[in-house]
């Protein structure tokens, strides 16, 4: 049974709820009159908005023509996030699109609730706009999602139920997550807020709940998540929890906290390498302790081994860039291991190796040269081999990329890439392109 309640306690310890009525705002859209229009408006022009709502609201009522428009210009920024074909079929709130997961990374993290917890019920506290709880129910789980706002919440129960419709039984409840009880829970998600009315917020103890409350109310559970921001302090990660650092096309967008019980941990050992660095097996194995990057959409995992920070030494033929998220993970030496590199310095994450070796965990550049920073030698150099489109990468320099492109003037018909950083604590240009070497089968 799909349903919103309004309540405060356990599931299994509260009467059989009764389904709340739609809200004022979401129920006329829902309508045929409502569909409509939203369908007429997928495709508009946000700049024609004005002329389109004059003529619109001959046809219909202005509170509805009102809400369509509002929810088709939410509709089109959710694209970016969920893509078109989910996006046009959901409803949003204006900080329920902003503050979201990403479809792809939630499709992620309900896999491995799946083999974490499977057949469980899976709690979502904090659910927003439902993007977790629609992907915790493609992967065939159960899902309870709680938020306080009521229209969040009826919008959440209608997302899940519009993308999910034969999907397991789903409800949502309107509640204070510090007042619920999660007693009858199988398994807990929880996504703190971290925006506040001055923007995000960066203390982990000033999210909505604390992470001190979500941790206990995990570790209380037995097995769960909780969603923090990707550039926490790592003394900060409770040591019987995993943490996950994840990243979508090259942009790092979230870290995950997984925790479960000992005694409920299956046999299956996702901490197993088989040479290349990439962690394989069951995505069931939550290891304590243990710091990991996954990389979407490939689904790539690099498991932290307890390494070492690499050695400095001289910038080799190749340069390779970690993904953000292997950076955020402090998981360099493992791909610098993995490449047989060094760094460039002991405060660059930049690591560089003679032969070319295939990783999924960083990008590959062919250096050609390497120059002391300067202006004037660079600008030299640029005309000389007639570049004319400059990429430009910065780690350890002050130097913004725009000014230097301004100042360079660059005209020709070829392309290179530039490095400003520093190579053994000196501030340094290294030049270079894109090395086609591909990456291993993951």
């Amino acid at each position: 049974m799909d349903r919103v309640t309004d309540r405060a306690s356990s599931p299994a310890a509260s009467p059989p709820p009764v389904p709340a009525p739609p809200t004022p705002l979401l129920a006329p859209l829902l309508s045929a009159e409502g569909q409509a229009l939203l369908a007429e408006l997928r495709d508009h022009d946000p700049a024609q908005e004005l002329a389109l709502a004059t003529r619109l609201r001959r046809e219909h009522p202005a509170e509805l023509v009102s809400a369509a428009l509002a929810q088709a210009r939410l509709r089109q920024r959710a694209v970016a996030k969920f893509g078109a074909e989910d996006a046009y079929r959901m409803y949003f709130t204006p900080n329920g699109v902003e503050q979201a997961t990403r479809g792809s990374v939630a499709a992620h993290r309900a896999a491995r609730f799946r083999a974490l917890a499977p057949g469980a019920r899976v709690t979502d506290l904090c659910c927003g706009i439902g993007g977790d709880a629609i992907e915790l129910a493609r992967a065939g789980l159960a899902v309870t999602g709680v938020d306080l706002d009521p229209l969040t919440c009826e919008i959440a129960l209608t997302n899940v139920r519009t993308l999910v419709p034969d999907g397991p039984p789903a409800a949502v409840t309107r509640a204070d997550v510090l007042e619920y009880d999660t007693a009858g829970a199988d398994a807990l998600f929880i996504d703190p807020a971290r925006r506040g009315g001055r923007g995000r917020i960066f203390d982990p103890e000033a999210y909505s709940p604390p992470l001190s409350w979500a941790v206990d109310a995990v570790r209380g559970t037995g097995a769960g998540a909780v969603k923090i921001a990707p550039g926490i302090p790592h003394e900060l990660i409770p040591d019987d929890f995993e943490a996950e650092w994840i990243s979508d096309g090259g942009d790092v967008k979230e870290a995950v906290l997984w925790h479960r019980r000992e005694a409920e941990r299956g046999r299956g050992d996702a901490n197993r390498d088989d040479g290349d660095g990439v962690g394989r097996g069951g995505q069931e194995s939550v290891v304590p302790g243990t710091r990991r990057a996954t990389l979407l959409p490939s689904g790539a995992t690099l498991i932290g081994r307890g390494l070492p920070d690499p050695a400095v030494r001289p910038v080799g033929r190749f340069l390779y860039e970690p993904d953000g998220a292997v950076i955020r993970a402090h998981l360099v030496a493992e791909v610098a291991e993995d490449l047989d590199g060094g760094l460039i310095d002991e405060t660059i994450a930049y690591i560089t190796a003679d032969e070319p070796r295939p990783t999924a965990f960083a990008t590959a550049y062919e250096i050609t040269d390497q120059l002391p920073f300067g202006l004037k030698k660079l600008k030299a150099l640029l005309r000389e081999r007639e570049v004319g489109v400059l990429t430009v990468k910065k780690r350890g320099s002050a130097v913004e990329p725009e000014e230097l492109r301004r100042r360079l003037k660059l005209r020709g018909p070829h392309a290179t890439t530039v490095f400003l950083t520093r190579v053994a604590g000196a501030p340094t240009m290294l030049i270079g392109h894109p090395a086609n070497i591909g990456h291993p089968v993951v």
